[in-house]
């Protein structure tokens, strides 16, 4: 039995959710963490493998694979901007450090709150109506992700490795 009022509910939580984890982040935000270049292409590795399972799972259509090229394209760009804005810096033993800007996690934000109001156009009918177009959608998103990732990791490690080479 559906409740009357419990829509704004299903609809308000995932927005407090998001609230609570970058309340929690930004105030983790001024804290300098490592560096390492030897690990930053494993995000990116797993999610490609992702991605890829299941964009083979559920093959898109023609429209589908150009929203997720467009996506990824878009991300691409977003994402080397996003890389451009954290600081990126040596440490007292030849080490690198990094520290996130706030300008990175609104740009996380905004993406997921994006997504979030894709779904809430498209409702949850998206699984048993693959052509209401929140599939194709949800095909651009996987692309932006997967160039997001890449692009601030490769930015990440380009800087970093030019610190760690001027240094020598």
């Amino acid at each position: 039995m559906n409740q009357p009022g419990g829509n704004w509910l299903t609809t308000l939580l995932p927005f407090v959710i998001i609230a609570v984890v970058l309340a929690l982040r930004f105030r983790s935000m001024n804290k300098e963490r490592p560096l390492k270049l030897s690990t930053l292409w494993v995000v990116p590795a797993i999610y490609m493998l992702l991605v890829g399972s299941m964009l083979f799972e559920l093959p898109p259509p023609p429209l589908g694979w150009g929203l997720a090229l467009l996506g990824l394209a878009a991300g691409l760009v977003v994402g080397w901007y996003r890389g451009k804005t954290i600081r990126v810096e040596r440490d007292e033993n030849d080490g690198l450090k990094q520290r996130a800007s706030p300008l990175a996690m609104i740009l996380i934000a905004v993406i997921v709150v994006l997504k979030l109001g894709a779904r809430s156009i498209f409702g949850d009918a998206a699984t048993e109506h693959p052509g209401s177009g929140a599939l194709p959608l949800t095909d651009a998103f996987l692309g932006f992700a997967l160039g997001l990732l890449s692009a601030t990791r490769a930015e990440l490690y380009l800087r970093g490795r030019r610190l760690l080479t001027a240094a020598e």
